[in-house]
């Protein structure tokens, strides 16, 4: 059975699940999610011999959320993580991310190689580091309703997001990323939900419970400290300046669905296309035909064979 507790790590309070014993692997969730996302993965991994430890990432669920924005650049996240595995007792270990927490795992190889032995990615490709900041890139190629645009102004989608927790996540988690890519463009007046129902049937990896568990956790931490991360995506692009084209050389791992837009669309499938450019070590690129964004809850069997293979073989 896995257990939970609180560590301090990085000058924060962290709520963390764990379960197992042996090498450490640690997981990091996207958003808007929070460790429970692991739920499938942490006894499996555990049965299969490692200490597996999922935190509830800065800002979310029961970890601390620091009211400045700029406390959640990738340097913040990433010293986390490796706070983390000093507050644990280890010096290695393997990372995983999914979403959002697959440029920490990844950020996390590139910064820090002492002590991140392995690492595996889940939806979002490797860092390529762009010519110009992300949010100019779109604004000089006349887009102005991507949805990360949408995300900037403080208090805007705290304010649509938080209006009704529970239909706010049985939108996103059912709909995910996997829609036609418009729907990731925020349509006039009708905010990052669009004319969203409550009566929207949950996809079949996900139930009520689960859903009320999600809920329970947005509903006492609110939205605003996973946006942040949106808020840093220009600064984190200033900030990974010294690491322009720099590869990951450890063991790496990727795995996405072949219906989740974060791959499909012209970037994402390039990047997918070139993953060996920034991952001269990648042993797999496992690509789960007709699943979604949210991979590791809705393919669990698969997502857990080949991350298990992937860590017996690379055994921190």
């Amino acid at each position: 059975m896995s257990s939970s507790r609180t560590i301090s790590a990085n000058g924060i309070e962290f709520f963390v699940r764990e379960q197992g014993e042996g090498p450490l692997v640690v997981l990091c969730h996207g958003w808007p999610e929070f460790s429970y996302s692991w739920r499938h993965q942490i006894p499996a991994i555990a049965a299969a011999g490692f200490h597996v430890v999922a935190p509830d990432m800065r800002g979310f669920g029961g970890t601390t959320a620091p009211a400045d924005i700029g406390a959640y650049s990738i340097f913040d996240n990433v010293g986390d993580m490796v706070a983390l595995v000093a507050a644990l007792g280890e010096k290695r270990a393997a990372i995983v991310g999914h979403d959002w927490g697959g440029p920490v795992a990844w950020h996390a190889a590139l910064f820090r190689p002492d002590v991140f032995s392995a690492v595996a990615g889940l939806s979002v490709p490797p860092p390529f580091r762009g010519r110009g900041r992300p949010l100019d890139t779109l604004r000089d190629n006349g887009i102005t309703n991507f949805y990360w645009q949408y995300f900037q102004k403080p208090g805007v989608a705290e304010t649509e997001l938080e209006r009704d927790v529970d239909l706010t996540l049985r939108v996103v988690l059912e709909r995910g990323f996997s829609e036609p890519a418009a729907a990731l463009f925020i349509q006039s007046g009708k905010g990052f939900l669009g004319d969203a129902k409550g009566d929207r049937p949950l996809p079949h990896w996900l139930s009520e419970a689960d859903l009320a568990c999600f809920s329970e956790a947005y509903k006492k931490s609110g939205f605003r400290g996973g946006l942040n991360w949106y808020r840093n995506i220009d600064r984190n692009w200033e900030l990974t300046a010294p690491w322009q084209g720099a590869q990951i050389h450890q063991p790496s791992l990727f795995i996405a669905g072949s219906k989740d837009a974060v791959i499909t669309g012209l970037i994402g499938a390039k990047r997918v296309n070139e993953l060996e450019r920034v991952l001269p070590c990648l042993k797999q690129k496992l690509i789960i035909e007709g699943a979604g964004h949210w991979i590791q809850q809705e393919r669990p069997a698969e997502v857990n064979a080949a991350l298990i293979a992937f860590l017996k073989e690379v055994a921190v």
